[in-house]
This record gives C-alpha cells, sequence and structure tokens, in this order.
C-alpha cells in the first residue's frame, strides 16, 4: 500500500491528527514538517490514477478547481507572499498535491541567493523533527486553514 493511502486510512479511521477537511476529490492535510509554515497536501481519494490526463475531463477539472480553493485557503491562512503547487509522483504514484506557501528568505542562502524552488532547501534541514508542530500548534494551523476553507468552499 502507498503511503498516501495510508493515510488516507487514517483519515477513515479518525486516526489522522493532520486531518483538516474533505473535499468531493479529496482530503486535506497540514504537512508533517512546517519548514515552510502553511505546508499543506491536497490526497486525491482514489489511487486509480497516475496522471491527471487519465482523469475523466469532468473529474479533474473538480479536483484541479478544489486544489485551487485549498491552495487560496492556505495562503489566506498562512501569510504566502507567493504559493508553490507541486504534483510529482516518482516517490507516491497517488495523485496529491504539495502546497507550499513561501516568504523571502524561506530558504536561507540556498538556491539562486536565497531565491528558488523548495528542493534548493536541504531536505535533512526540511524535514528535521524539529520543524514538526506541536499538537497545540497543530491544532491552531489546523483551526486557521478550516476557518479559511469553510470561507472559500461554500
Amino acid at each position: 500500500m502507498c503511503l498516501v493511502c495510508d493515510r488516507i486510512e487514517m483519515i477513515k479511521n479518525g486516526t489522522n491528527p493532520y486531518f483538516v477537511k474533505e473535499l468531493k476529490t479529496g482530503y486535506v492535510v497540514i504537512g508533517d514538517n512546517q519548514h515552510f509554515y502553511g505546508y499543506t497536501l491536497f490526497l486525491y481519494k482514489s489511487h486509480q490514477y497516475k496522471e491527471l490526463f487519465q482523469m475523466d475531463p469532468e473529474e479533474r477539472t473538480v479536483f484541479l478547481m478544489e486544489m485551487t480553493q485549498v491552495a487560496e485557503a492556505v495562503s489566506r491562512a498562512f501569510g504566502a507572499e507567493k504559493m508553490n503547487y507541486e504534483l510529482l509522483g516518482m516517490g507516491d504514484v497517488h495523485l496529491h498535491w504539495h502546497l507550499y506557501p513561501r516568504r523571502t528568505g524561506d530558504i536561507e542562502t540556498y538556491g539562486n541567493k536565497g531565491k528558488g524552488p523548495v528542493w534548493w532547501y536541504p531536505m535533512e534541514k526540511m524535514y528535521s523533527d524539529e520543524n514538526r508542530p506541536t499538537p497545540e500548534e497543530l491544532e491552531d494551523m489546523k483551526r486557521k486553514l478550516l476557518d479559511e476553507l469553510n470561507q472559500i468552499c461554500e
């Protein structure tokens, strides 16, 4: 089973502490590590597709619209200067979006004089346990994001 499917199963069982909201095509979850404060994922509900172009056009349209709504909510909830979007899949082929709220200086001096994509920041620093939110911080983040999602998605 894939990591995304495992996380979705935890949501269904009520055991995923990072879960924020269910939408028609996917689940909104706060990222485990928060170097990029507000980092959020939007997990497609099914493992049936590996590529966007494989989806039924109507389903793809809804999935993309919902991802855009989640990105807007993340931006508003966490004060992004710019949003970065990733739909990769070589690690976990289950469709899922990585939504990164970006701010000046967030990759320090890495990249092109501190500017560039998130993957120019060292993975060992990005995924350090020091970047995991405390339970209180996580609850606060989830509340902020849920408030924005409820305003945008209704």
